[in-house]
């Protein structure tokens, strides 16, 4: 179902690819929009366990895209290093595809804002987290994507200096 990468020296092991989203602060949603066009829109989100959890309005684009057909991309760069003197860049990314969910129940939806409010202020006070999100509980709108093929990719040059006895 899933391509094979053509440059396979160049591709990431499953756990290297599932620290890259770990660590990854914000990405790219790519779905399927309005008239046959892409629609690619970059977010923040939090990954756990298989799952991308994503939040964003309760209507708009991205929603009515999602609800014709739920499969997706997400593509986090991990690192993008411009080498001007090499004409080149020092990369890596991963993309994950999967099918997303609209978090309906309010108790999953409670516990993913609750993964990404951590994720994003994991110095906050539980009461000041709580209170946050009864703020904004309202409007909020939890997603859900369920990984179901990772792909990463990271720069040859990259892979040379891991493999390098110096390195």
């Amino acid at each position: 179902m899933f391509r094979e990468m053509r440059r396979h020296r160049q591709q990431l092991p499953a756990d290297v690819c599932a620290a890259v989203l770990a660590r990854g602060t914000s990405g790219v949603l790519a779905v399927a929009g309005d008239d046959g066009y892409p629609y690619a829109v970059p977010l923040s989100y939090v990954y756990d366990g298989g799952k991308l959890f994503f939040h964003c309005a309760r209507s708009g684009h991205k929603l009515d895209a999602l609800r014709r057909c739920p499969r997706a991309s997400f593509c986090v760069v991990d690192q993008d290093r411009v080498m001007p003197a090499e004409y080149t860049t020092y990369f890596r990314s991963v993309i994950a595809f999967g099918t997303v969910r609209i978090l309906e129940d309010d108790g999953e939806k409670r516990a993913a804002i609750e993964l990404l409010a951590r994720r994003y202020a994991p110095d906050d006070t539980e009461e000041n987290r709580s209170a946050f999100i009864a703020r904004e509980w309202a409007p909020l709108c939890m997603l859900e994507m369920t990984v179901e093929h990772m792909t990463g990719k990271e720069a040859i040059e990259l892979r040379r200096l891991q493999e390098s006895p110096d390195a």
